[in-house]
């Protein structure tokens, strides 16, 4: 059973946009917070931002201004909007959830921004 769906993930030009979602089960959605890491090629993966189940955001300090994520209760989803893509942003985007119900990662979405 996949606890987490992402999806929106493809090629973009440096300096475009994107919104990447992670739709979750609802009890997982409810109870944990969720959060996006990335994994780019030959490096660790990295948190990009969390997200409480009350809302309440967190960045890494190297995502603060460009990033920014949010949720939508009745989708169950949460998002990553993305602005000024680079070419350094390229990594495959994992959602995650960890909380009283868990911890679980999505399959991941890839990014890939030319320039």
């Amino acid at each position: 059973q996949r606890h987490l769906v992402e999806s929106g993930g493809g090629l973009v030009q440096a300096g475009g946009s994107l919104r990447l979602s992670c739709a979750a089960s609802p009890i997982i959605f409810s109870i944990n917070a969720m959060g996006w890491f990335r994994q780019a090629p030959g490096k660790q993966r990295e948190l990009v931002a969390t997200i409480t189940s009350r809302g309440r955001t967190k960045y890494a300090d190297s995502m603060k201004g460009r990033f920014t994520i949010s949720r939508d209760t009745a989708k169950n989803t949460v998002y990553l909007h993305v602005n000024s893509l680079k070419p350094e942003d390229t990594a495959v985007y994992y959602c995650n959830s960890d909380g009283l119900s868990g911890s679980y990662w999505g399959q991941g979405t890839q990014v890939t921004v030319s320039s």
